[in-house]
């Protein structure tokens, strides 16, 4: 059950954040890093417009006691412990708040989000991904075991996951060139060397650590460690993976790309539209049984562009389709004594709900390739260069929503081969 949202918008005087369809109003106060002609800064999304948090720290109006804008990303902050991130929370909404006396010493450093490049907004330091959707799951384990063998024996214990490349990561708006990789064929005798042929996208949610740990947490730690989160795309090389996947998992097939949104949201935003776990028929152990409400309530979907042709919503899904919480997968990470760090970046794993409709992935959608949805009228089973794809998200308040910004990438078409004499 979703927690109760008894907090409407918190009115700013800056006009544009007050708009209830708008993705950044004062209740928000996403955290980016942009570049307005004066190199990379921290910057708050609030409306329409980007405020340059790296010069109010500057001029002493924001002041958490240290530095935490001199470099262009938010790990300052996260290291700096939630009691700051409250501070800094407090001192932004004072500032912007309607009402605000100081609105002339703010005004010279708002930035029209029209006019700036937006960058990855902290250091990756590590990613991992998981396998925590169980519609998901299902879907493909249906596909390639049958549905009596759909999940893993472990699955309903365990958030299954791999170790990624931080390396791979990229901010929305980064073109995604498509792979080359080993790939058979259900006839070939002999696997070849090939561009992918079905590139695919995953519709993620991907929690920021802010926090490091030196041993194992329990879900409750886990969840105050928390610093905020992205949408994220674990692009996906399907025929790649087909063939490299056992008995490691994949590897090369998720190596290409994750892309993110450019806006962290800080947890303390998404307080309000928390939710509670799903039913289960099988009780997890007590190191990972469920601790309050650390579900979100976030409405989720993908819309698909091809080249020259003209938007579609393909899916539309909700973060409430989870089966394992972002704090039970990062609780489970610590349970072997492995260190996170702050900057670890958490990847859900694929959120599609029960429906045809909700599938987060063109896997899902078109069923391995044996149907087809339609694109402006095209039938279609996998990605094709040109594509954009777009992953959007908001949770939905009285009069306001909390979003994240579009999280897209356009694929652009396979180098020559890179091995050719």
């Amino acid at each position: 059950m979703t927690r109760s949202n008894a907090i409407g918008l918190i009115r700013s005087w800056v006009d544009s954040a007050n708009d209830p369809l708008g993705d950044f109003p004062l209740n928000n106060l996403a955290l980016g890093v942009f570049e307005a002609g004066n190199g990379p800064r921290c910057g708050v999304a609030i409306g329409a417009h980007v405020l340059d948090a790296t010069a109010l720290e500057a001029e002493g109006v924001l002041d958490l006691h240290r530095p935490i804008c001199a470099q262009p990303s938010w790990n300052a902050l996260m290291a700096a412990g939630p009691k700051a991130w409250a501070a800094f929370r407090a001192q932004m909404t004072a500032l912007l708040r309607e009402g605000a006396a100081n609105q002339a010493q703010i005004v010279p450093h708002l930035h029209s989000m029209a006019h700036v490049t937006l960058q990855l907004p902290f250091t990756v330091a590590e990613f991992t991904d998981f396998y925590a959707g169980r519609h998901h799951a299902t879907n493909v384990g249906t596909m390639f075991r049958g549905a009596e063998n759909a999940l893993p024996a472990n699955w309903l214990h365990i958030p299954i996951g791999y170790n990624g490349r931080a390396s791979s990561v990229l901010v929305s708006g980064t073109p995604v060139r498509r792979p080359w990789g080993q790939v058979k064929g259900p006839d070939d005798s002999a696997p070849r060397f090939a561009p992918s042929q079905r590139f695919d996208f995953e519709l993620e949610l991907g929690a920021i650590v802010g926090q490091p740990s030196n041993g194992p947490v329990s879900v409750g730690q886990a969840n105050d460690m928390i610093f905020g989160y992205v949408l994220l795309n674990d692009w996906s090389a399907r025929d790649i993976q087909a063939w490299e996947y056992q008995p490691l998992g994949p590897f090369q097939s998720k190596a290409t790309a994750t892309t993110i949104s450019p806006w962290i949201v800080m947890r303390a935003a998404l307080d309000p539209f928390r939710a509670g776990p799903p039913m289960r028929e099988t009780p997890l152990l007590p190191h990972l049984a469920d601790a309050g409400d650390n579900f979100h309530d976030i409405a989720l979907e993908v819309t698909l562009t091809p080249e020259d042709g003209t938007p579609e919503t393909i899916t539309r899904t909700n973060t409430r389709e989870l089966y394992y919480s972002p704090a039970q997968q990062l609780a489970h990470h610590t349970t072997s004594g492995c260190p996170m760090r702050v900057g670890d970046l958490l990847g859900s794993g694929t959120i599609s709900g029960p429906t045809p409709d909700s599938r987060g992935s063109m896997l899902e959608l078109s069923w391995g390739g044996q149907s087809h949805i339609k694109v402006n009228g095209t039938p279609r089973a996998f990605l094709n260069d040109g594509d954009t794809v777009t992953l959007s998200g908001a949770a939905i308040g009285k009069g306001y929503r909390i979003g994240f910004g579009p999280c897209d990438g356009t694929i652009l078409p396979a180098l020559e081969n890179p091995y050719a004499p």
